[in-house]
C-alpha cells in the first residue's frame, strides 16, 4: 500500500455548499470543498473555497489551515479580528465561536481531527 497521497483536485469532484440560512450574515457565499483524504479516527484533509460573505461558525473539531489565496477575516466572538492572505496560517480548537467573512474569493487546505 502507498503511504503518500498528493493533494490533485483534478482527480475529486469538489462538493458545493453554503452556510445554513440561521447563520448567514451578508452576502450569498457558495463553498467548494475538494476532499482528498477521509482517515479513520475522523482526520479530513483537502482544499476548501468560498466566495465573498459573512457567516457564524462555531467549531466543534479541531482545524489547521493555510490561506492558499483570497482574503478573509475571521474574529472570535469577544476578540480582534485576524485578517488572512495567502501564506497565513491558522488553528481554530473545539469551541471557538465566531464570525468568518470572505472579502475576496478564498481558498484554504485544511487538515481537522474531530
Amino acid at each position: 500500500m502507498v503511504k503518500m497521497k498528493r493533494f490533485d483536485l483534478a482527480t475529486v469532484e469538489p462538493e458545493v455548499g453554503e452556510p445554513a440560512a440561521d447563520r448567514l450574515i451578508s452576502g450569498t457565499p457558495r463553498f467548494r470543498t475538494w476532499s482528498v483524504e477521509e482517515a479513520d479516527g475522523g482526520l479530513y484533509s483537502g482544499v476548501w473555497e468560498s466566495t465573498p460573505g459573512k457567516w457564524r461558525i462555531v467549531y466543534d473539531e479541531w482545524e489547521y489551515f493555510h490561506i492558499l489565496s483570497g482574503y478573509s477575516v475571521v474574529t472570535e466572538d469577544g476578540g480582534e479580528a485576524a485578517h488572512l492572505r495567502a501564506g497565513d496560517s491558522m488553528i481554530l480548537r473545539p469551541g471557538f465561536k465566531g464570525t468568518w467573512e470572505v472579502v475576496e474569493t478564498t481558498r484554504k487546505d485544511y487538515v481537522i481531527r474531530l
